[in-house]
């Protein structure tokens, strides 16, 4: 069992930048792989970018790639997504998820731990 909670959503300009965080209780968080997604009103929720138990792979939406970066730190169970030159479109509620296993998956049906999300709405 893992709990995730997000932190670090807010409101800023186009082209600037925010860090979400992600932080998971349990002893064996390096056992699974790490993903955010995101879900703007009235959308389907969508991968964001993904990473496995080492920290070695990552996976990334076409649509972040080359803007955001996702890290982790094993030790002290946490997850993170650095998201710089943001776009309005951008503008969701940012959820963190978690698979035990090693892949990273690239749909929201292979996660079974979720976080409550963090809002990211950036202003044109």
């Amino acid at each position: 069992q893992v709990q995730l909670v997000e932190s670090g959503g807010g409101l800023v300009q186009a082209g600037g930048s925010l860090r979400l965080s992600c932080a998971a209780s349990g002893r064996t968080f390096s056992s699974y792989a790490m993903a955010w997604f995101r879900q703007a009103p009235g959308k389907e929720r969508e991968f964001v970018g993904g990473i496995n138990w080492s920290g070695y792979s990552t996976l990334y939406a076409d649509s972040v790639k080359g803007r955001f970066t996702i890290s982790r730190d094993n030790a002290k169970n946490t997850v993170s997504l650095q998201m710089n030159s943001l776009k309005p479109e951008d503008t969701a509620v940012y959820y963190c998820a978690a698979r035990p296993g090693t892949a990273v998956l690239n749909f929201r049906n292979g996660y079974a731990y979720w976080g409550q999300g963090t809002q990211v709405t950036v202003s044109s």
